[in-house]
């Protein structure tokens, strides 16, 4: 481990100590000290920072530039308490761009046509993992990262529910799951103890060489599994990972529409399920799908007639 590397191992220790989310910087911060090394570029610099920023490691411009440099200036500001060589990028220097991205909502066929590629996978434990993962993603409303974090204590296999610990905005919650879904986990506990015996991390997911499973692996793979399975070819935004997320919300506050629920008092539950902040942010499911929208524009419209009445 060379230097550059040492600093950001114990960097990224120190954040984590003291309660920080790594998600994103731990992605993102070993692709930047690489780009340092291969740069021979002894600390960060601006200069360093803002063309790692604004393109990828195949050299491609990326759109993630913002992000990457919150995390290049948050690196920056740690080194330059014992290395006076290193330049802070100002703020301001790649300002966010705060665009709308409507998600892309699956369909059961599409989930569905996803989790067959996944069981095609030709190892065992790796299609057993992938569609067990992608599945829970499909069914919970997880994040990616909270899934990855699951170690096998977080199940309460009684209650039939999951222990989230400390995930975004540092909040612990519990996620209650359909029998279904814990049957489909109690398999897959029993299949993956039988195929790998001694893993490395009490991690509920394991990978081939016995450790958690990283982000940016099953990011890769689940675009490849979309691909092979042909899904969202002519979408104007390509479906994510993330979008399992949106599809789990949408499909939940169009159940409850159709059902004739009372929307408005049941979305704080819904926040707090999915671990949202506050149910502000659960409402923006509301313009996710024209269908949701048209629904919650009809009771809001019926609403106000019988107010008027």
């Amino acid at each position: 481990m060379n230097g550059l590397q040492q600093e950001l191992s114990d960097y990224l220790q120190l954040r984590h100590s003291l309660g920080h989310e790594l998600a994103e910087a731990g992605w993102l911060l070993p692709d930047f000290v690489r780009y340092l090394d291969a740069h021979d570029y002894p600390t960060v610099t601006i200069e360093a920072a803002l063309a790692w920023a604004q393109h990828s490691s195949t050299g491609t411009v990326t759109t993630v530039g913002p992000r990457r440099m919150t995390a290049a200036r948050g690196f920056a500001r740690y080194l330059s308490g014992t290395d006076p060589r290193t330049e802070v990028p100002p703020l301001g220097l790649m300002p966010h761009r705060q665009r709308w991205r409507r998600p892309f909502i699956y369909a059961t066929a599409d989930i569905d046509a996803i989790l067959s590629q996944a069981r095609s996978i030709v190892s065992p434990l790796r299609a057993a993992t992938y569609d067990t993962l992608i599945g829970l993603l499909a069914s919970s409303g997880l994040r990616i990262g909270e899934a990855i974090k699951l170690d096998r204590d977080d199940i309460d296999w009684a209650a039939g529910v999951l222990l989230i610990r400390e995930s975004k905005f540092g909040k612990s919650r519990l996620v209650p799951l359909h029998t279904s879904t814990m049957r489909a986990l109690t398999d897959h506990a029993r299949l993956r103890d039988e195929l790998q015996r001694r893993p490395k991390e009490p991690s509920f997911f394991v990978s081939l060489t016995r450790n958690r499973l990283s982000y940016a692996v099953v990011s890769q793979t689940f675009r490849r599994l979309v691909d092979n399975a042909g899904i969202g070819a002519e979408a104007p935004c390509p479906p994510r990972l993330h979008d399992l997320r949106h599809t789990f919300a949408v499909r939940t506050l169009l159940g409850w529409y159709r059902s004739g629920e009372d929307v408005q008092a049941k979305i704080p539950s819904l926040s707090t399920y999915l671990g949202h902040r506050e149910p502000a942010s659960t409402y923006w499911y509301l313009s996710a799908a024209p269908e949701l929208l048209a629904l919650a524009a009809a009771r809001q419209d019926t609403a106000w007639l019988a107010a008027r009445s």
